[in-house]
């Protein structure tokens, strides 16, 4: 089938993107001259491979060496929504690193996501509730396409905080704390992944609804699409009924994994890992999508969805990080329409 337009979209965790003199997390961790270089290039060939449009990050502690890498590639647009914490006794070590976003085409609007309040206060958690990593909201005007909403997103990793101070235990190794960390503070983990991620999901959904617009969800998600933790996010849409769409003129409310509407999938392709973690592959990474992207839709706005990895980088067998690329692989789709 020929289609005369395509336009692509893309994610990628950068893995601590920290433009020298600074560090990240601890004094010591931080680029010489030559990582850096190294690590300005990966993410230049990456663009360059993608051939993206847009594209969002993760990981990211020097938005302005980002944006300024991005706009000799052709994104003029580019945003962040928050910025990354320094240390208090070492300002040149920073903490909290956010999401961004790059694009060839003009925003139409860009914002951070603020949660519901009164999701929150049905979610009973009205006051002390705050993102890891503040997600960005945006919206596009496509050409030949129209209206398109984007979220990037970096949820809440499976590191368990130490629960050390509550016990008064000064011994990391004491068995009781591990057990505790192991049981309790996983939950917790999984807890605060899971409400970050109902908090997009419903702003998405209730976009969908108001506004009829298409609607991509693109991130690292810290976890498999199907664990419990977020497996309520693909559930309920129907990428092969019709009847519910025909009624409300629109294609029906909800998220899909973008491979599973992708020509890949119909071929019986394997989805690609997006992580390794001692020598086992994860998917951690994903595009969602709202039904305008389901050419099984009798609404469906495109005629062709293509899944893309760019994966060349990683290797399963290596155990420590290499700085100078990511412990991730990028993930894109390509639409015709």
């Amino acid at each position: 089938m020929t289609t005369s337009n395509r336009i692509r979209f893309a994610t990628l965790n950068l893995l601590n993107f920290t433009a020298p003199p600074y560090s990240f997390y601890q004094l010591h961790e931080r680029y010489n001259a030559t990582q850096w270089r190294q690590k300005q290039q990966f993410i230049t060939d990456f663009l360059q491979q993608s051939q993206a449009t847009v594209v969002a990050f993760q990981e990211v502690f020097s938005p302005k060496e980002l944006a300024i890498l991005c706009k000799e590639q052709g994104y003029d647009y580019f945003a962040t929504v928050a910025s990354p914490r320094c240390d208090h006794l070492y300002p040149q070590v920073l903490f909290n690193p956010v999401v961004a976003i790059a694009a060839k085409i003009p925003f139409q609007a860009c914002h951070e996501l603020t949660p519901c309040p009164e999701l929150l206060e049905y979610l009973n958690n009205q006051n002390e509730f705050k993102f890891n990593r503040t997600p960005i909201k945006c919206s596009f005007d496509v050409p030949e396409f129209g209206d398109l909403t984007c979220y990037v997103v970096h949820f809440k990793s499976q590191r368990v905080h130490s629960m050390a101070h509550i016990l008064n235990i000064h011994n990391q190794d004491d068995p009781l704390l591990n057990l505790l960390q192991q049981t309790v503070g996983m939950m917790q983990s999984q807890i605060s992944r899971s409400l970050e991620a109902s908090i997009v999901y419903y702003d998405a959904l209730k976009t969908q609804r108001e506004k009829n617009c298409a609607t991509l969800v693109m991130g690292d998600f810290n976890d498999n699409i199907d664990s419990p933790a977020l497996s309520f996010m693909t559930q309920g849409f129907h990428p092969t009924r019709c009847e519910p769409c025909l009624e409300l003129e629109q294609p029906i409310v909800g998220l899909t994994d973008s491979f599973a509407l992708s020509s890949e999938s119909a071929n019986g392709k394997v989805k690609p890992a997006t992580h390794y973690y001692q020598g086992r592959g994860n998917v951690l990474d994903y595009i969602l999508t709202s039904g305008h992207f389901n050419t099984d839709c009798a609404l469906s706005r495109i005629k062709s969805l293509h899944y893309l990895s760019f994966d060349k980088h990683l290797n399963p067998n290596q155990i420590d990080e290499d700085i100078c690329v990511s412990d991730h692989s990028g993930i894109g789709i390509e639409i015709g329409f």
